[in-house]
């Protein structure tokens, strides 16, 4: 039996075959709607693309491959990837959930979930404890992001499945500041990995997107059947932006990670700022389970200037850095938290989870980390 091909391999071949009819290396964007059929119940394998399409089939591939589950599900961006998640459940279920996770986790949960009857608890996942506590007959899912936007605060995965199966239900993890380069949740006990493919998988700020990695045959179902019935799938040219985004994936990351290391280690002792939240920091609180559950710590930095008109000011002065929501891109990023990312939680939300309005997260790009520094020194003067 061969040998398990590398990550870098897998990210340039996995579903990305020569296109047999006329060798094209890259796979094609089929633009269509629908397919011919040669007689009832006869096709060639597709019949309409809001169920399949040949494009979106081989991002699929792809990605499952990458994060070794058994299937991928891909759609019209990292909310409705969530979405479809908690969609497997029915009214009267409980899910526990990360304190400190995206904002528009929270929002989508809350605002619009809890409509329909699903209940949620939000719990400090750093603390094994706390989650037991939380669970109840009911709870059905564990949803957690490690490491969490922006505090940068981890949870034990392994820790999360154990509790979570013990009671019965799924553990469901957020990928998305990691990707599967850095971070594999499966391997580690969850059931289901979410991405927002807008971030690092795509890496180039240029297409929306999201994907579901599923472990089981009843999950590939259940999301196959919720892209046809509910629709929110991505489309061809979506998905053929992000197999472009995923063959550069590993060495993207690589340099993410290197910039990420080198630019957190000159924010720690500038006299600006007053923490720095990244894992990579030996002063990190839970740094020693970076190590043993991340292979990298990527490029998601969050500081604390000390007040709103101190980020106002970083903010306004930033060259280099674009003042703009999203990360995971070529280019750095910059963005104020508390105005934008975590507007809808509200100031009581986000004191309660320790977000403060001098907070301001860094996705450092692939540019020169010199000139980054440097960017950094000017603004921060």
């Amino acid at each position: 039996m061969s040998p398990q091909p590398g990550f870098s391999t897998l990210a340039i071949h996995a579903g990305q075959a020569p296109d047999p009819l006329t060798g094209a290396v890259n796979v094609p964007i089929y633009a269509t709607s629908t397919y011919v059929q040669e007689e009832i119940g006869k096709n060639k394998g597709y019949e309409y693309s809001r169920v399949s399409n040949p494009t979106r089939d081989a991002l699929e591939t792809s990605l499952a491959a990458l994060e070794a589950g058994r299937s991928a599900h891909v759609f019209a961006s990292g909310m409705a990837a969530i979405q479809a998640v908690l969609t497997r459940l029915s009214a009267g279920d409980h899910v526990v959930c990360g304190r400190n996770v995206y904002g528009g986790t929270p929002r989508l949960f809350n605002q619009v979930l809890s409509r329909f009857g699903l209940r949620f608890t939000y719990v400090d996942t750093r603390l094994p404890e706390l989650i037991e506590r939380a669970f109840e007959p009911a709870t059905r899912l564990l949803f957690v992001e490690t490491p969490t936007n922006p505090l940068m605060e981890l949870c034990d995965l392994q820790a999360c499945a154990a509790i979570a199966h013990r009671h019965g239900a799924e553990l469901v993890v957020d990928n998305t500041f990691m990707s599967p380069y850095f971070q594999r949740p499966l391997a580690l006990g969850a059931d289901l990995v979410v991405h927002s493919t807008t971030k690092f998988l795509n890496g180039h700020s240029d297409g929306l997107g999201g994907v579901v990695v599923a472990n089981t045959d009843q999950q590939a179902d259940d999301l196959r059947f919720l892209q046809k019935s509910i629709g929110a799938i991505l489309s061809p040219f979506e998905c053929f932006l992000i197999l472009r985004g995923v063959k550069t994936l590993a060495v993207r990351m690589r340099q993410h990670d290197a910039s990420g290391r080198r630019i957190a280690a000159w924010l720690a002792p500038h006299p600006a700022v007053r923490a720095v939240y990244y894992p990579g920091l030996v002063q990190h609180p839970q740094h020693a389970l970076a190590q043993r559950q991340m292979s990298g710590f990527g490029s998601m930095i969050t500081i604390e200037t000390g007040s709103l008109e101190r980020a106002n000011h970083l903010l306004r002065r930033v060259r280099v850095f674009c003042l703009a929501e999203s990360l995971g891109g070529v280019e750095s990023l910059i963005s104020h938290p508390a105005t934008m990312t975590h507007a809808a939680l509200g100031p009581d939300g986000r004191a309660a989870i320790g977000l403060t309005d001098g907070m301001v997260r860094l996705s450092v790009g692939l540019e020169d980390p010199e000139d980054l520094e440097a960017d950094l020194a000017q603004a921060l003067a």
